[in-house]
């Protein structure tokens, strides 16, 4: 085993299954909201009461402290449709809900209206805004939608996007032959290697997750590589149109494998077909995008 892959099978061992490393998204069982009047001001009473209590809990998955934890659950209840389009979010009422300063409530409602999920307006208030004006490429919201109500639609989505993505990635990351970057991939492949035959799926999952991030990043294209987030959400987010990333096998292994042999041969169009063999490895995908025809 190369000492890349003795390092990180290591660290992911170590490491707190709730806790992602730096740049990872987060996985967590999605939490239900509370319950809300569907007319008027939201009715924070009578829901979940551990969501009332963000201010005695430990920091949250994300390890960012109050001010991310009410983010999440604000986002959980927007996304999942308990708080909807053009609801008003009082924040004196949010902040009694969950036992948070108004500091904290001010600094969450910022950083969901970047994310297009509510509108601050003056003499107006702060507002659910409708999810045409979301980032959905968000991977927050990438993954509050996953494991909510619209999990299947969202899965579904995220398979026909890599569809779109992955396939044109490879087939450009093939004409830049740095070797540096083989061995990474190499690296990143031995590493879902032996993970895969000790059962470590935590291990596997961050290689698998690297491996095509880098694959993206290494096309040349900037506007591919600001979507290579998106991916790494995807690979996080199990069930529904699944992929041959989404369970550790040995197909799966064998066509990340040819990718890395078509990558160091410079062959663009046998780089292309193995990573859609690796996307279609499970029937349902198919049926979500038909592979291309052979002429």
């Amino acid at each position: 085993m190369s000492t890349l892959a003795h390092t990180m099978m290591t660290a992911a061992r170590s490491a707190d299954s709730g806790l992602a490393s730096p740049g990872e998204l987060d996985r967590y069982p999605y939490a239900e909201a509370p319950a809300v009047d569907r007319v008027g001001i939201p009715a924070w009473d009578g829901g979940d009461p551990e969501l009332g209590r963000v201010g005695r809990r430990a920091a949250g998955s994300r390890g960012r402290g109050l001010h991310g934890q009410l983010v999440q659950q604000l986002g959980q209840m927007i996304v999942s449709g308990d708080l909807g389009a053009d609801r008003p979010l009082v924040p004196e009422e949010i902040g009694q809900r969950f036992e948070v300063s108004r500091t904290v409530v001010r600094e969450s409602l910022r950083v969901l209206e970047a994310k297009g999920l509510v509108s601050a307006r003056p003499n107006v208030g702060t507002r659910v805004r409708p999810v045409s004006d979301w980032n959905l490429l968000d991977p927050d919201i990438i993954e509050w939608r996953a494991f909510g109500p619209q999990r299947d639609n969202q899965r579904r989505e995220l398979s026909e996007l890599r569809w779109t993505i992955e396939p044109l990635a490879a087939r450009l990351a093939a004409g830049h032959g740095r070797e540096d970057v083989q061995q990474r991939l190499a690296d990143m492949v031995e590493i879902m290697g032996h993970a895969m035959a000790q059962g470590d799926a935590l291990t596997f999952s961050r290689a698998d997750s690297e491996f095509h991030s880098l694959l993206i990043q290494v096309a040349g294209n900037r506007m591919l590589e600001h979507l290579s987030g998106i991916v790494s959400a995807a690979l996080q987010v199990s069930g529904g149109p699944v992929t041959g990333c989404d369970r550790p096998n040995e197909t799966s292994l064998a066509h990340h494998g040819r990718i890395c042999e078509a990558l160091a041969a410079g062959d663009g169009a046998a780089a292309e077909t193995a990573m859609r063999q690796l996307l279609t490895v499970h029937p349902e995908v198919e049926r979500v995008v038909p592979a291309p025809r052979e002429h």
